[in-house]
């Protein structure tokens, strides 16, 4: 398990990188979401 948490705001970001937040289930800033370590997910962390 992973903890992923978004630091930065989403504004400016790209259509892709505001779909791969919402892939990751993270609706606020600052709010740890814990996921499966998978490579799926860890593709999506490093972007």
């Amino acid at each position: 398990m992973i903890k992923v948490s978004q630091i930065r705001s989403d504004i400016g970001s790209t259509k892709r990188q505001k779909r791969t937040l919402v892939a990751l289930g993270i609706k606020k800033m600052h709010n740890p979401v814990e996921l499966e370590e998978s490579p799926q997910v860890l593709g999506m962390v490093h972007k």
